[in-house]
């Protein structure tokens, strides 16, 4: 079909208004492949992009959506071909390109992995760019030596969509996990995806004017940022790694240099969006074979198009839990 069903953010002169419009396929920006997206999840960036955030997107009328997962309908490249089941996430997509909230993406070969085997399409999109970025901290952490044996892992923001994610997958690892939350009434939820222990924001944040903390962690997820971060690094045990991906509470950190020179310990940056596409593909398919999660759908809250602004305003108040997945109709 040449028309199909998007979500539109415009910018007027009240602000910002959101409306499920039709939409032509003309009015997509030029790309190699053109997909059907089956289905897309929400993230705290799409809430930011829904709000007219300039260092998210900055031209409109415009339609977020950083993650789409669907079949291919056209294709320019060779590498993909019409009913190639695909998943796109990162790089342009839904922040200044038409995204995920729109039935159709056109959109360039290089930002598109092949749906790997093991992994459904809606699978995929409850994991979406926040369970990626969780894969890609245990990735990453892993790799500069954290075991079960070094000790627990603590996950900051554990109820969100890269924290929850963060926490099943640690603990199908074998890893002992704190989840660090500010819901209370979250803590049976935290326990039934695998936390061993919980933190309340306060208890994590406590001590920040301390230069350095008691060895505790084997490595932790941080996904806030700020004064929960940085206690985090302080309470490393020797030659830990904490993994950051996130800035909900601060972009800014009170740091000092004694955690680093005294505990040898490691501040990882971690990064989904510009990440190379073999890096994604290896990702991609440790969460379709050995890191598959079966409970995956536990997380999964369910949105359609007419449902999904209501659910932006949700997660930009910090009141989602798990993952948001947006289904589209045929």
């Amino acid at each position: 079909m040449s028309t199909f069903k998007a979500l539109l953010v415009e910018k007027t002169d009240a602000g910002f208004s959101r409306s499920v419009v039709d939409r032509h396929i003309d009015d997509l920006p030029e790309g190699d492949v053109l997909i059907d997206v089956k289905f897309s999840s929400l993230n705290y960036k799409d809430g930011l992009s829904a709000t007219g955030n300039p260092g998210v997107s900055r031209n409109f009328p415009h339609t977020p959506g950083i993650d789409a997962a669907g079949r291919v309908l056209e294709s320019a490249s060779a590498e993909f071909e019409v009913g190639d089941e695909v998943i796109a996430i990162g790089f342009d997509l839904g922040m200044n390109t038409a995204g995920g909230f729109g039935q159709r993406i056109r959109i360039p070969a290089g930002w598109i992995v092949a749906r790997p085997d093991g992994l459904t399409l809606e699978q995929s999109m409850i994991l979406g760019t926040a369970g990626f970025t969780a894969a890609l901290c245990v990735h990453k952490l892993e790799a500069t030596g954290m075991t079960p044996q070094s000790g627990p892992v603590l996950v900051t923001g554990a109820t969100g969509g890269v924290g929850s994610v963060a926490v099943m997958l640690l603990a199908k690892l074998g890893y002992p996990v704190t989840a660090v939350t500010g819901k209370a009434s979250q803590h049976d939820f935290l326990k039934s995806i695998g936390a061993t222990d919980i933190l309340s924001r306060e208890d994590a944040r406590a001590g920040s004017d301390r230069p350095i903390g008691r060895e505790t962690w084997g490595g932790v997820v941080d996904t806030v940022g700020g004064e929960i971060l940085f206690n985090g690094v302080k309470a490393l045990k020797y030659g830990c790694s904490l993994a950051a991906c996130g800035l909900v509470d601060s972009q800014e950190i009170p740091a000092n240099v004694l955690p680093f020179i005294l505990r040898n310990v490691n501040l990882l940056g971690v990064d989904s969006v510009q990440l190379p596409l073999a890096q994604k593909r290896e990702i991609w398919k440790k969460l379709a074979s050995e890191w598959l999660l079966p409970e995956l759908q536990s997380l999964q809250v369910e949105l359609t198009l007419d449902s999904v602004s209501t659910a932006i305003d949700r997660i930009l108040a910090g009141e989602m839990v798990g993952r948001g997945v947006l289904r589209h109709d045929d």
